[in-house]
């Protein structure tokens, strides 16, 4: 029996979802003022799309969000929490510009002056100055004292002398602790949350620890002549050399260093001299004694006091304190010249950045030296009455870490515009299945976008309504995640039509690489977020074939025919800026560390940004924390864009087939680091069957800096 139809089926619909508006005109909607009594329906249509639009950026469908949120708009035109939700749905669409704008319009609808315009400001502020993203020192920037870590407070002693520091991927620091006889691992907050003291007869005066091949870690001993061998967690395993004036003896080791292919190479302080061991512990040479010249070379007369030392691109680096000086010597330890030699009062250890330039501990300042342009400049300095910085090291925030032998104690060096500035923070989502258990995950960055990793549960304070959260727990930090989410994007060209073998190897290698973890790097596993160390790896979420219409590629059942994709994939017409969005959309729900490998012979062809421009396609994939790399296959070389979109999101182009390969590339990305982090906490607030739109905020606090952001929620309707 057919069931009859009304006549009027659409009016039916309205009356009903009227009938609903009309219920929430009186509790939920956002947009109703508390003593209004006349329905308005506008206000009340605002409500929903904005409900709807809320809903859906919390799915990570911030298409769906922006629309949602422009019809909201429409029905109340300049409603400043509805332009503020608009912003944050275009800036995590890389869509930066038009975010800014609308943030304007709503601080302005708000008032510059009030909380919720001055939260806009800064954020407005941050997002349109950003500059980079790795911890690199710009020439421009000046770093002063921001904290410390002291190594005693009252009668209780946390560690005595320290003369090295070697800052690990979780924000946290190994201190060498010349005095008492160790190493401790010390967290972002300046809690000891490790202490090695060597095999059973100790640590001899330990000086220096440097990160070896392998995950392995050197530690120098002063006084027992000999380098410690340690686990990438600090636990001994061996030593290499011994007390003495031979070959492959020491008198006093100091500063280490190890070079690209794994050579280890000793300060050996006594002998005055440079020693040089291979990977395995095997003593190869020395050199820094008189002669030490190359025919034609100006003449070194050898050491006096020899201490700091840095090695790159078949350069090393070695300071003398007495001599005020910084030589120049190739691997084989020939004398090249003197890099610097004016403007230095007692120059002990070396550290290569990330840049390329030389971090120099310098008697009561550090030093950034351009090893090019023998540029010296000073970066910071300590205007303790006690001071005398033996070791410099960058740490995963950017901040300078000093080894301040006669204080006893590390200080913490930052930017001062980052400290001006403070944390920019963002509630990435709230998820509120389990109401009135709500979730809420976190993005923390510094003003250049670089995430903010080591922080803990007390570094955050949620509140509603400005009332702190009841039951607030932190539960995990993507910092410390050892997986890796990847998305692939292959370029269908009929460059790349021709190169089927390649792009299969490259994919095949890629798979290779996330299904075996690099080696554990030191102490970023000694974690009491997990009974155990966490597996490593990653895993490959998507391949999309780049072509005129992108599309996901069936990885189930064989990458090798995924990869080489089907002939009618390739065109002159292909797509790489519909293809990398696809690609990248894929990644959102999952692993919070993520990647998109882009698989190119190096060109993007003629169709590339027909529909987003290259601008976007960086905001894009930056604002929600996806590492882009390109491998390249063929020979060509890769466009300046593609070196735009590597430099943006931190990542690097890679030739299929250099001589390294790109196995330890792509598994670092499970060591990429992560600013985001996961918080819950049991709401008190009223939801109204789910109508109500709930408010939470989030403040960050570490040491002279802070940051905070403000959002809210439709809880699950009842």
């Amino acid at each position: 029996m057919q069931v009859p139809q009304s006549r009027h089926p659409y009016p039916l619909r309205c009356l009903a979802l009227l009938l609903l508006l009309l219920t929430a005109a009186f509790s939920g909607s956002p947009f109703l003022g508390a003593q209004q009594t006349a329905v308005d329906m506008d206000a009340l249509y605002a409500g929903e799309a904005f409900r709807i639009g809320v809903q859906a950026y919390n799915r990570y469908s911030f298409n769906e969000a922006i629309l949602s949120f422009e019809r909201a708009l429409s029905f109340k035109p300049g409603e400043p929490l509805i332009l503020d939700w608009l912003g944050r749905a275009n800036y995590r669409s890389g869509l930066e510009e038009i975010a800014l704008s609308q943030w304007r319009a709503a601080a302005a609808a708000y008032g510059w002056n009030s909380r919720e315009g001055t939260l806009l400001g800064a954020r407005i502020e941050t997002v349109g100055n950003r500059r980079g993203l790795l911890p690199v020192s710009d020439d421009d920037e000046r770093y002063m004292e921001a904290g410390r870590y002291p190594g005693k407070y009252e009668e209780n002693i946390f560690y005595k002398q320290p003369t090295s520091v070697l800052p690990v991927d979780d924000g946290s620091v190994w201190v060498v602790a010349y005095g008492s006889n160790e190493i401790v691992r010390i967290d972002v907050n300046g809690v000891v949350r490790e202490r090695r003291r060597g095999p059973l007869n100790g640590f001899d005066r330990p000086y220096d620890l440097v990160k070896g091949s392998g995950g392995r870690l050197y530690l120098s001993e002063y006084r027992g002549g000999r380098i410690s061998v340690l686990s990438g967690d600090g636990e001994w395993q061996s030593y290499i050399g011994s007390k003495g004036l031979g070959d492959g003896n020491l008198l006093g080791p100091q500063n280490l260093e190890v070079d690209k292919e794994g050579y280890l190479y000793v300060v050996d302080y006594g002998n005055r001299r440079v020693c040089k061991f291979d990977p395995e512990g095997n003593f190869i040479l020395s050199f820094g004694k008189f002669p030490a010249s190359r025919f034609g070379a100006p003449e070194f007369t050898g050491f006096l006091s020899p201490t700091g030392i840095a090695a790159r691109e078949d350069r090393v680096f070695v300071a003398d304190a007495a001599l005020k000086q910084i030589f120049i010597f190739d691997s084989n330890g020939t004398y090249q010249g003197i890099l610097a030699a004016e403007g230095l009062k007692g120059p002990e250890s070396l550290r290569f950045l990330s840049d390329g330039k030389l971090l120099a501990a310098d008697t009561n300042r550090v030093l950034l030296i351009d090893p090019d342009s023998a540029i010296v400049r000073e970066l910071g300095m300590l205007g303790n009455s006690r001071v005398r910085i033996v070791g410099a090291g960058m740490d995963r925030n950017g901040n300078v870490l000093a080894a301040n032998f006669d204080a006893g104690e590390v200080s913490v060096l930052a930017r001062l515009d980052d400290i001006a500035s403070g944390f920019f923070v963002q509630i990435e989502r709230v998820s509120v299945e389990n109401f009135p258990q709500v979730t809420v995950e976190l993005q923390v960055q510094d003003r250049q976008r670089r995430p903010i990793v080591g922080l803990d549960g007390r570094n955050f304070v949620l509140t509603e309504n400005g009332r702190a959260v009841v039951e607030q727990k932190f539960l995990f930090p993507g910092y410390r995640s050892r997986q890796a989410d990847v998305s692939i994007l292959v370029e269908r060209s009929p460059a790349t039509r021709l190169l089927g073998d390649d792009l299969a190897a490259a994919v095949r290698d890629i798979n290779e690489a996330l299904s075996s973890p690099p080696p554990l790097q030191g102490g970023i596993l000694n974690s009491e977020f997990f009974g155990g160390a966490p597996a490593g790896g990653g895993r490959i979420v998507s391949l999309i074939s780049a072509g005129v219409q992108p599309h996901p590629e069936r990885i189930n059942t064989s990458l090798n025919t995924a990869a080489r994709g089907s002939a009618a994939d390739y065109d002159p017409r292909w797509r790489f800026d519909l293809g990398l969005r696809l690609a990248a959309t894929d990644l959102l729900p999952g692993e919070k560390k993520r990647a998109l490998i882009f698989v190119t012979s190096g060109s993007l062809g003629e169709f590339a940004y027909d529909r987003y421009g290259l601008s976007e396609l960086a905001a894009y994939m930056a604002n929600n924390s996806i590492v882009f790399n390109a491998v390249l296959v063929g020979s060509g070389p890769a466009a300046e864009e593609i070196r735009y979109l590597c430099r943006e999101t931190g990542g690097e182009v890679l030739p299929l087939y250099r001589p390294e390969g790109i196995r330890e590339a792509i598994q670092n990305l499970s060591s990429y680091p992560s600013g985001s982090y996961t918080l819950s906490y049991r709401s008190q607030l009223p939801s109204d069957f789910g109508r109500a739109y709930l408010p939470v905020e989030a403040e960050v606090y570490l040491m002279e800096r802070s940051g905070r952001d403000g959002t809210g929620y439709f809880p699950p309707l009842e």
